[in-house]
């Protein structure tokens, strides 16, 4: 029962649903299902003996609107599934291929397209079963009813998707979306730290605990923190988590290490810990807010290269830096305290100097030739040096310096550099 219970704890189900939702096929077929069921379920009517109070609708009349439905929205399916295509291909040309998964998991455009399936669908069930006299006059009228009403759907799902599909996988419209993403990563791990358990104390990790190896080689996406606690208390030991998600791993790589306790020397199992960490092949949203930041850096410093040549990009995606670290550095609403839920685990927390690597080392090194957004730079580096969080501000005026230093190796015109160094100065040591 403890295993079950693990298995479908709410964290781990969240992250599921998650995955899920980037799946392009589950909303269609959500959709065709409703759509079977509703057009058996107006069968009914004719046997609630509503025959003589509904009016009556010939059966000509229903069988040309469901087959006009049937032979228009196969040719809408087809054509909202070409135009995503090419708004992924927009995107990952455009951008960078890492904000595909955002893009897909539009739910406007999955909406457009589970809607205009299962009105596809809808059509060709309920036209069968008209045909084959399968209803009565009330059944007739409900499936009358039932098609306007599916029309009547498509058409606002129509207008709205047909706005949504002219600005998807856009630039702006992408880094839009990796905002959001990466903000509600790092509100998440702002209210949670140490994931709902204890913060790992500053000592070398692996002195007191077992190893536990990753069996497989790729990115954490994922950590089942009940697992964990169920297994600690199962033995009666303490954890601490060596591997947070978006960390790369071999199966050389300690997941956790274990301090084993009184119980633990003849059950202790590592694959149970090792099956709290989710691994797969690529990076994920929702639990890296590394991940977040990563991928608007790579936003911006395709804008910077040659090719493209296109620092607007650039600058605006500093900005979006900016508002990132101002959530991350805001406090905590009044009544939600950071609670320790999982006493048995200890989790490593984020350093504010690696989100800076993240969001800032590769703007600085490939967009230090161009003033204007070696300038925004420093500016954005000011702005988080101000917030009054120590750690976030000795971050930013390392990089700030750092920045300066690329820029004036970068650099030809000496007033270019001198309106950076005047830009830089706060940081100046």
């Amino acid at each position: 029962m403890r295993a079950l219970s693990t298995m479908f704890s709410a964290d781990r189900l969240r992250f599921v649903l998650s995955r899920i939702k980037e799946r392009l096929w589950v909303k269609p077929l959500m959709l065709c299902v409703l759509s079977v069921g509703g057009a058996f379920i107006a069968g009914l009517a004719d046997g609630a003996g509503l025959s003589g109070l509904l009016p009556e609708v010939t059966l000509e009349s229903v069988e040309t609107l469901l087959s006009i439905m049937a032979s228009s929205m196969l040719v809408i399916a087809t054509f909202a599934v070409g135009s995503m295509v090419a708004a992924y291909a927009s995107a990952s040309q455009g951008t960078t291929p890492r904000s595909i998964p955002l893009v897909i998991a539009d739910d406007v455009t999955q909406n457009a397209l589970s809607a205009f399936i299962g009105a596809f669908i809808f059509s060709i069930v309920s036209l069968i079963a008209v045909q084959n006299h399968l209803f009565g006059s009330a059944g007739r009228f409900s499936i009358f009813v039932l098609t306007l009403l599916v029309f009547a759907v498509v058409i606002v799902t129509f207008v709205r998707w047909v706005d949504r599909i002219a600005r998807l996988g856009r630039v702006v419209n992408t880094i839009e979306k990796a905002e959001a993403a990466a903000g509600d990563a790092l509100d998440r791990r702002r209210r949670a730290p140490t994931l709902g358990a204890l913060k790992v104390v500053k000592q070398r990790a692996g002195e007191t605990g077992v190893p536990v190896l990753s069996t497989v080689v790729g990115y954490v996406q994922h950590i089942d923190m009940e697992t964990l606690q169920s297994c600690a208390e199962a033995l009666n030991c303490r954890v601490s988590v060596a591997a947070l998600p978006g960390k790369f791993v071999s199966t050389c790589s300690p997941l956790l290490h274990v301090e084993k306790g009184a119980e633990a020397d003849e059950v202790f199992r590592p694959e149970a810990f090792a099956s709290a960490f989710t691994i797969s092949s690529s990076r994920t949203f929702e639990d890296d807010p590394r991940f977040g930041l990563l991928a608007l850096s790579e936003i911006a410093d395709k804008a910077l290269s040659p090719g493209i040549n296109d620092p607007g990009t650039a600058i605006n995606v500093i900005g979006t830096m900016v508002r990132l670290f101002t959530l991350w550095h805001s406090p905590l609403e009044k009544g939600s305290p950071r609670k320790v839920i999982y006493n048995r685990v200890a989790v490593p927390e984020l350093v504010i100097d690696d989100l800076f690597e993240d969001a800032f080392t590769a703007m600085a090194r490939d967009g230090a030739g161009m003033v204007e957004v070696s300038i925004r730079l420093q500016k954005a580096f000011f702005a988080l040096a101000e917030t009054g969080d120590h750690a976030m501000a000795a971050a930013a005026k390392k990089h700030s310096r750092m920045a300066l230093a690329r820029a004036e190796c970068a650099m030809s015109l000496e007033d270019d550099i001198e309106a950076v160094r005047r830009a830089a100065a706060f940081s100046a040591p």
